[in-house]
């Protein structure tokens, strides 16, 4: 996605804000709010690296926004509504044509990014 220091550090204060409790402060599903949820938190710093090293951009969008709650298994998800009421910015979906989505769902998503360990090898959009 092609993160920033900038965008980084916005992802990082939505994810302490919105995400730690559960997902704890460094991703890895160890957050103090977890343990009373249904479904386990998932470990974040290994979205890639279950995808064989692939970052899969838009699809950790739609989680983050809400859009994949009626496929995939995230009833104790919230959805962070925060993250959408916000000025717009260009993303490039991979096909290089910029499409305009809320700045703070780019920001938390690049920051997701940057915890991936191993760091991706290639990304889907």
């Amino acid at each position: 996605m092609g993160a920033t220091v900038e965008t980084t550090n916005a992802g990082r204060t939505l994810y302490v804000q919105n995400c730690a409790a559960c997902h704890g402060v460094d991703g890895r599903g160890d957050g103090p709010e977890g343990v009373r949820l249904n479904t386990p938190p998932a470990d974040l710093t290994k979205i890639a690296a279950r995808r064989d090293g692939m970052w899969p951009a838009l699809e950790i969008m739609d989680i983050l926004s809400g859009y994949s709650r009626n496929v995939l298994p995230r009833e104790d998800m919230p959805v962070i509504v925060d993250i959408l009421d916000h000025e717009m910015s260009e993303f490039d979906p991979g096909n290089g044509e910029p499409i305009l989505m809320p700045t703070k769902l780019i920001e938390i998503a690049s920051y997701l990014e940057s915890l991936q360990d191993p760091a991706p090898t290639s990304h889907l959009p």
